[in-house]
This record gives structure tokens, C-alpha cells and sequence, in this order.
């Protein structure tokens, strides 16, 4: 395992991408937010951004959205966190990019550098996914991304795919507290 960079004590903000195209879309992205503020502090949710699939392309569309909130867990469980939401929100273990209830990615963690077999931060794909880069760069454009050195809005700019990132509403307000 490879880390860089050493995080400050206290809480560390954390940057999520959540999402779904199974079921009731909205609804999952919204539990997963209520699960999620039992042990995180959420702090902001970006709009809902409805998207093409990656990967998989025959399967239904999308609703994708980023949550920035602050934490005192570690990132290993964090992820612990996080996979037993996707199983309390009815995620069936299948193949790479199958539709899916609920996916939850750990973007960013601080400005933490993880190379773990089990966990990668920030999220190896990152850059080169507008589903992600765009709700993020709604809440965050001037973040720096710990490897590349670039801002948030820069990247989001340059991504490709980004016309296709189609902004469709926000969630429930009371998740905004």
C-alpha cells in the first residue's frame, strides 16, 4: 500500500459520488444520503444530474449527484461504511458497470493519496468521468485535485462527455441541513 500526503486531526472533508439507475432513482440517491448523515457530517449535495451509462451502455440512465461532508473516520472505513449502505439499499454484487440500485465512490478524502488493492483515493477514474467531474465542480470548482494539480472547474471543463450531463433537479431539502 502506497499512501501520500498526511491528513491534519480533527475531521477531514471528503468529496462522495452517488449513483443510481435502478428503481426509484431519486429516492436511492436520497436514502443514501440519510444513511450516509448517521455517522458523516453532510455538508453540501450538488443537483441531480441524470447521465448515459458507462462501460455497460444498455441499461437505464443514470441520476448522479456529489456530496461534500466532513468526517473523523478513516477511509478504509469509510469504505466499510459505504458498501454496507450499497447492501442496505438492495445493491446486488454483478459485473463491472451493471445497473445498479446505488453506487457510492469515494472521490476525494482530504488531499489523501491511497494505493491500496482495495481502495484507491482519490478515485482512479475520476478525471475522466463527467458524471462525477461536474456535480463536483458545482460545489467545488476551485478544489485541486491532490495528483494532477488542476482545479475541479478545470478539469470538468476539459472532460469529455460533459454536454451529455444533463442537470434535472435537486434532492430532498432536508438533506441539506
Amino acid at each position: 500500500m502506497r499512501v501520500r500526503h498526511h491528513l491534519p486531526p480533527g475531521p477531514v472533508t471528503i468529496y462522495l459520488g452517488l449513483g443510481s439507475n435502478l428503481g426509484d432513482r431519486k429516492a436511492n440517491l436520497e436514502k443514501a444520503l440519510q444513511f450516509l448523515g448517521q455517522t458523516l457530517s453532510v455538508e453540501q449535495i450538488s443537483s441531480v444530474y441524470e447521465t448515459q451509462p458507462v462501460g455497460n451502455e444498455d441499461q437505464p440512465l443514470f441520476l448522479n449527484a456529489v456530496c461534500r461532508a466532513a468526517t473523523d473516520i478513516g477511509p478504509f472505513q469509510l469504505l466499510s461504511l459505504i458498501k454496507g449502505i450499497e447492501v442496505a439499499l438492495d445493491r446486488v454484487p454483478s459485473f463491472p458497470n451493471a445497473p445498479r440500485t446505488i453506487d457510492i465512490d469515494i472521490l476525494l478524502y482530504g488531499n489523501l493519496v491511497i494505493e491500496a488493492p482495495e481502495l484507491v483515493i482519490p478515485h482512479p477514474r475520476l478525471e475522466e468521468r463527467a458524471f462525477a467531474l461536474v456535480p463536483l465542480a458545482e460545489i467545488a470548482p476551485d478544489l485541486i485535485h491532490p495528483i494532477s494539480s488542476r482545479s475541479i472547474q478545470e478539469l470538468a471543463t476539459r472532460v469529455q462527455g460533459r454536454d451529455e450531463v444533463v442537470k434535472v433537479g435537486k434532492l430532498d431539502d432536508e438533506l441539506r441541513k
